[in-house]
């Protein structure tokens, strides 16, 4: 069973990580941690990678009510969205908030991530559309 949803850009990086965010926050989900794995990886071990992003991305009110039901669900928050170059495309990946349904065990959950499937899939969707947009305007 997949433990992401997926969408390919045909954009640059730059223009795809903007995107991102901002299709996130039309969602309701803040950025509260970033990672460039690029940059890291190259200062602390001199490794030499495509660029990688990863977003740990929070809708505040949804932490809450999965909170609610079970406490230990923040081992899974937040939800990672994963920015990487893939030759000449950019790959976005977001963790299937299933997963909190498939880990914890708890139907309760089940309403959480349906909700966040659903804005999760429509920030993919505007990601994809915009990078439809930008190959539009090239061509």
């Amino acid at each position: 069973m997949p433990n992401d949803r997926t969408v390919t850009v045909n954009a640059p990086f730059d223009q795809v990580q903007r995107d991102v965010r901002n299709a996130l926050a039309d969602q309701g989900f803040g950025i509260l941690t970033e990672i460039d794995v690029q940059a890291t990886l190259k200062a602390k071990l001199d490794h030499d990678m495509e660029p990688y992003l990863i977003l740990g991305a929070c809708n505040p009110p949804l932490a809450h009510r999965a909170l609610e039901t079970d406490h230990t669900i923040g081992l899974l928050l937040p939800c990672n969205v994963v920015v990487r170059s893939d030759v000449d495309r950019v790959i976005v990946q977001a963790v299937d908030p299933s997963t909190m349904v498939t880990l914890t065990g708890l139907d309760a959950m089940a309403p959480v991530a349906e909700e966040a499937t659903r804005r999760l899939d429509a920030a993919l969707a505007s990601v994809e559309a915009a990078g439809r947009e930008s190959q539009d305007q090239v061509a």
